[in-house]
């Protein structure tokens, strides 16, 4: 049997669930999970690339975990280490380096201690996998990756060259892990994938989202699905209208805008423009009373200037979005827009994006304060805050606090807002 082991995390709902997999296994094989790095056996750090940030956090996560832990197995793996292994190399001594879709090789070196394979290959990063069902501590809220890579070739973007084209898991085997999930006591389940509302698409015979939505609403047991990110072109009039009558599916869907100016968009290679995305979420709005819809933006793309920036601020500011996340752009090697010029400089990208994350807070403080007196159906999620209140997370993606006891905790409940400020929401139970 082997020791306790560690496993860090940095990037996306995807990371996420490739360390439960990994997780998943090494419990499955008798080990535990350490009560911090410096008490484990294997530590494995799951990178992520999305931004140079994000690399230099991995590297900088690689160099502490073997600086807290000098004689522990060391592994590598992700997007990061997919994209360029060397510099995580360099950063601290390694054991082994993995890349994308390998949480089953991950944890067979680990069982094994097999020498490591350093050189990724094309093949091991695209090939279809069986996405493993993976392992979360709490058990209440699980992700489930359904979809893996992406055939979009966004000019900025460098996930579909680390993680390979988009690949579906099949229909059968989805419901089968949903199936099992649910008995493992989980209340509510996160589909994810790179491109999400693709699933299906690579398949013989084709099947949509909605398709596969309509299975696995009918599981007995479950609590509720929830959409990860959809890309707009991918939400179609048929995904809404089933929408709009389950109340097995969270009403919350995060729709990637990265920019509110059609001139940008061209750039960005999104195959969409605004006045598309804004016929998506406005439908939405209409057609499911009370649903969260959340954007991804970037600020600063190279060419932006302060009239397409103006025009992204006042599309988000008149639109139907709830929340925002908001990145500075940031130029990843080999991608066509680190080819363009129009380049923003660094303080005024951070500008920008400060305005935007402002003007998120501030509609993100109207969404809750609007649901002030009403009742939601509530997850009430096996975690205590620090005022002794328990975490709770509405169908309609409002975490709030909850006086309630471990007795509540896993339990699906209709809970009343009370009181929503700029850092808090706070919600009650019902009475006995």
């Amino acid at each position: 049997m082997i020791g306790p082991y560690h496993i860090a995390t940095l990037g996306c709902k995807l990371n996420q669930f490739d360390s439960a997999a990994v997780e998943g296994r090494l419990q499955a094989a008798g080990s535990r999970r350490a009560a911090g790095p410096e008490e484990a056996d294997v530590i494995v750090v799951n990178t992520c690339t999305v931004t140079a940030s994000a690399d230099a956090q991995s590297r900088r996560l690689v160099r502490r975990m073997r600086r807290e832990n000098p004689d522990c197995l060391l592994i590598v793996m992700g997007c990061s280490s997919e994209r360029d292994p060397a510099p995580l190399g360099k950063a601290a001594t390694v054991d082994a380096i993995f890349g994308t879709g390998s949480s089953e090789q991950v944890s067979d070196f680990v069982l094994s201690r097999r020498a490591a394979n350093v050189a990724l290959s094309e093949e091991n990063s695209c090939a279809a996998q069986e996405f493993p069902l993976p392992a979360f501590t709490e058990r209440t809220r699980a992700f489930l990756k359904i979809q893996e890579g992406c055939d979009l070739r966004c000019s900025y973007c460098i996930i579909p060259a680390v993680r390979g084209r988009s690949r579906s898991l099949l229909p059968g085997r989805v419901e089968e892990q949903v199936r099992r999930l649910v008995e493992l006591g989980y209340r509510e389940i996160v589909l994810t994938g790179v491109n999400t509302g693709d699933y299906g698409n690579d398949l013989e015979p084709k099947i949509s989202l909605r398709q596969l939505l309509e299975r696995l609403v009918a599981v007995p047991g479950l609590g509720r699905l929830r959409l990860n990110s959809l890309e707009p072109a991918t939400i179609h009039p048929d995904l809404i209208s089933f929408l709009a009558g389950t109340d097995r599916v969270a009403p919350h869907i995060q729709i990637p805008l990265q920019s509110g100016s059609d001139t940008i968009l061209g750039a960005m290679r999104r195959p969409y423009r605004v006045g598309h995305y804004a016929r998506v979420v406005e439908t939405l709005r209409k057609r499911i009373p009370g649903i969260a819809l959340g954007a991804d933006v970037i600020a600063g793309f190279p060419g932006e200037g302060d009239r397409q920036f103006h025009e992204t601020y006042d599309f988000i500011a008149a639109s139907p979005l709830n929340y925002l996340h908001v990145f500075p752009y940031s130029e990843r090697p080999g991608t066509p827009a680190a080819e363009r010029s129009g380049k923003v400089a660094g303080p005024e990208k951070t500008h920008r994006a400060r305005q935007l994350r402002e003007l998120g807070a501030r509609l993100n403080l109207e969404f809750r304060r609007s649901f002030i007196g009403k009742s939601r159906s509530a997850l009430i999620l096996n975690s205590r805050r620090k005022d002794g209140r328990w975490r709770a997370l509405s169908d309609n993606y409002i975490a709030f606090g909850v006086p309630a006891g471990p007795a509540m905790a896993n339990r699906i409940v209709d809970a009343r807002l009370i009181e929503a400020t700029e850092f808090d929401t706070l919600g009650v139970l019902p009475g006995p």
